[in-house]
């Protein structure tokens, strides 16, 4: 059921900067087309104790750690004792919540990722949403555009949402765990405490509490 899949059901507004870009929203997709105004709106309110504005309207935390070969292309806020690695790559349109991590050779683009978010490895992230906790494991990859090039459509069994976006990640509730290798196909919606298998080609809504192992086989978590 689609209203599974809903803000209130995924997300935990109070590990994330961003809470207020959700509000009035029923599902976290809604907030794609606004995440750089609210950056532009946000930036110039943090508290220049805590936060240091670069060129371009990039905020970042003084307690965060930049590796002096990542790239950060803003608008952009970086929270508090957040990690960004070597060779990252932010192209913009970007929350990066407080202790979360970007990895070496991860890219980022129109994102919201919560608190304590891992990114580690060769990850592409790219007009998603990424919930409290949640990781994603080395190479795994939020395919954002239809190879059709189509608006993306959310995808629940019989029922459907259009989205009226053709650029569209992937949503990850709090705690999800996306296995190695995988790729989240355009409009994936995952439900909070989740696991996804390694090499998993996913698409549509996985509800929550469930190991993924392929499309026949998904499980219920005891």
């Amino acid at each position: 059921m689609l209203k599974d899949f809903t803000v209130a059901n995924l997300l935990d507004l109070n590990e994330t900067i961003a809470a207020e870009l959700f509000e009035g929203k029923t599902y976290p997709w809604e907030v794609l087309p606004e995440i750089s105004d609210f950056i532009m709106k946000l930036g110039p309110t943090l508290n220049p104790s805590e936060y240091e504005c670069k060129d371009g309207n990039v905020w970042i935390a003084k307690s965060a750690k930049i590796a002096p070969t990542a790239y950060i292309n803003g608008p952009a806020i970086i929270g508090k004792d957040a990690e960004v690695r070597h060779c990252a790559f932010i192209r913009g349109n970007a929350i990066v919540g407080e202790g979360s991590v970007v990895g070496n050779s991860t890219e980022l683009k129109n994102v919201v990722i919560f608190n304590k978010v891992q990114v580690p490895h060769y990850n592409y992230v790219g007009d998603s949403v990424l919930g409290y906790k949640s990781h994603m494991g080395a190479g795994s990859i939020c395919s954002n555009v239809k190879s059709d090039k189509k608006l993306v459509v959310v995808k629940d069994s019989d029922e459907k949402i259009e989205t009226g976006l053709k650029k569209f990640g992937a949503m990850l509730g709090d705690h999800v765990e996306v296995g190695c290798g995988s790729v989240l196909n355009p409009g994936t919606v995952i439900g909070r405490n989740t696991n996804i298998y390694p090499l998993s080609p996913v698409r549509g809504c996985i509800p929550a509490d469930s190991i993924y192992k392929n499309a026949a086989e998904i499980i219920k978590k005891n």
